[in-house]
């Protein structure tokens, strides 16, 4: 086997950690199937066993069965060969708001119920899986997001600054981790206020 077919072996190999568990001090003798289904949301029993049974658990850095009793403070990893799920940015053509634009810099009105990255129960359908299907090459951020400086919540509407340059990328994310940039928000509230302008807090 020659060297390039020896390095690409091994890049097949490589295996991405999706979970990590360290078992509590009391914790009593119990199946590893049964343990992970008690962290992993929305795994079932079945999805667990076959995994086990790809050897995608190691307990303490070996492979284990499922029928492996979980004992205190094992170390224990789920890992498979693709990366999770929210690591995985798919572009899709999502319709995006785009209210002003440049080479450096775009801003988009991102609708309520939108989420803006993808993370655990949201894999699909977000801002980011929008935003790479239309621009090309955005700068990643310090969590592999592209283009993202800033965020709001998923129910929430408004504009986003996307940053489109490495450089943009790092005047944005100085300016929002200074506060030095101004946000207005404006929210439906109810109830009685007496007064005609304030702070409300709570």
């Amino acid at each position: 086997m020659n060297n390039e077919s020896e390095h690409e072996e091994l890049e097949g190999n490589v295996k991405h950690e999706h979970h990590h568990f360290v078992a509590g001090s009391g914790q009593d003798p119990l199946r590893i199937d049964k343990y992970l289904m008690n962290f992993i949301e929305n795994a079932t029993r079945s999805k667990i066993q076959q995994g086990i049974k790809e050897g995608a658990v190691t307990v303490n850095g070996e492979v284990v069965k499922s029928n492996y009793k979980v004992k205190p403070l094992d170390d224990i990893r789920v890992s498979f060969d693709h990366p999770p799920h929210e690591s995985l940015l798919v572009a899709e053509d999502i319709p995006l708001n785009v209210v002003y634009e440049d080479d450096h810099l775009v801003v988009v009105n991102k609708p309520a119920g939108m989420v803006v990255h993808p993370g655990h129960g949201n894999y699909s359908g977000t801002l980011i899986n929008a935003l790479i299907h239309h621009f090309d090459n955005l700068p990643n951020n310090t969590s592999n997001r592209p283009g993202l400086v800033h965020r709001i919540d998923k129910d929430t509407s408004g504009l986003l600054v996307v940053a489109k340059t490495e450089e943009a990328m790092a005047h944005l994310s100085a300016q929002f981790a200074a506060k030095t940039s101004e946000r207005e928000y404006i929210a439906i509230v109810w109830g009685s206020f007496n007064e005609p302008k304030g702070t409300v807090e709570g």
